[in-house]
């Protein structure tokens, strides 16, 4: 995620503001730009952008903004939707006659958003089912009734359980699972690893390489589920891929390494956006120069990624356990791990 500036005094903003705080100026996420700017609304009620690349027709402001104070996308004039691009996705919400149900969705979206952001910006093939009901992408936010609402993805629609906005919930279902990490923006991104799963690898002509990597995807899923909450993961899986979780079976261990693929790559676009160096005290700590976070994810750049991955997180978590915040990024990526990152880096560029 970038870094952003005010176009009216050049304060830093950032993703979600819908105003500055610094000089008042009204904010909106402009899509062709892909950035967050400041707009003036004019005698025809639409809203404009001093920006060159920005839509010179004018903008509206995305009904759920509007309504809900929960996104700041603007939407091209000539759009016939009251939502914006990223807000159709979402085909369920949660039940607002629940007055919690409004701030767990201001956070689902939040996440959601930031993963459609990333997914754009890496150029993958994006669709909401109403463009393509067949393939298209879906999100569904339930809540618990008579039946447990499970989180995950299943023919391109993503459903998450509402109870994972709640902090104290999400927190409790971390430590009972034994996760050393569990956040909303995981969560997206790893279910949207399964979605990309099926579009970029089944239906992409790559199960063979897929299998070299990760293993065979047709063991049978419901065994190894009840396998692995029975017996745990094997011993030694570290070496072997990022996750306890992803060595329950080949389909998850894909997407656990593709929503880590996607930590990595966020990450590292706002260390760059910041200009991030870092010259430790002492030689045998990491070093990172703003020369070695790239600015592109070309074939190239993935050795670049990894150079810099090591002295970032070792970073960010020095800074969590300064003020006694648990590890950023609790995890450590072997051998295997980083060749499979390597693939989703090739799968990637050669989908976008």
């Amino acid at each position: 995620m970038q870094i952003f500036h005010c176009d009216e005094c050049s304060a830093v903003v950032f993703f979600e503001n819908d105003s500055c705080l610094s000089c008042g100026a009204k904010l909106a996420f402009l899509p062709e730009v892909l950035a967050v700017g400041a707009v003036k609304q004019d005698a025809d009620g639409l809203w404009r952008s001093p920006r060159n690349e920005a839509a010179k027709a004018g903008y509206r402001l995305c009904r759920n903004g509007l309504d809900h104070q929960l996104c700041n996308e603007a939407i091209p004039a000539d759009s016939d939707s009251p939502l914006c691009r990223w807000c159709q996705f979402t085909e369920i919400i949660p039940d607002l006659s629940f007055p919690e149900n409004l701030g767990r969705w201001r956070k689902l979206n939040a996440a959601q958003r930031r993963l459609l952001y990333s997914l754009t910006k890496l150029d993958l093939p994006l669709k909401n089912r109403m463009q393509d009901p067949v393939n298209g992408l879906g999100f569904r936010f339930l809540a618990d009734t008579a039946e447990q609402v499970m989180t995950g993805h299943e023919n391109g629609v993503i459903t998450l359980n509402i109870a994972e906005a709640d902090d104290a919930e999400r927190e409790g279902r971390r430590e009972q699972m034994g996760e050393r990490y569990r956040t909303l923006l995981g969560h997206f991104r790893h279910e949207v690893g399964h979605y990309f799963w099926d579009r970029l690898i089944r239906d992409g002509g790559r199960l063979d390489a897929f299998r070299e990597r990760f293993g065979d995807e047709r063991e049978d899923y419901n065994a190894a589920l009840q396998r692995h909450y029975a017996q745990g993961a094997p011993a030694g899986w570290e070496q072997t891929h990022i996750s306890r979780y992803a060595s329950m079976h080949p389909w998850e261990d894909w997407a656990e390494t593709w929503a880590h693929y996607l930590h990595l790559t966020a990450v590292l676009e706002t260390a760059a956006s910041c200009g991030l160096s870092l010259e430790p005290q002492h030689h045998s700590k990491p070093a990172v120069d703003a020369d070695d976070l790239p600015d592109e994810l070309g074939e190239g750049s993935f050795d670049q990624l990894i150079r810099a991955w090591l002295p970032v997180t070792y970073a960010l978590n020095s800074l969590n356990r300064s003020i006694g915040l648990n590890d950023a990024y609790p995890f450590v990526l072997s051998a295997p791990v980083i060749d499979k990152l390597r693939f989703i880096h090739r799968v990637i560029r050669s989908a976008s």
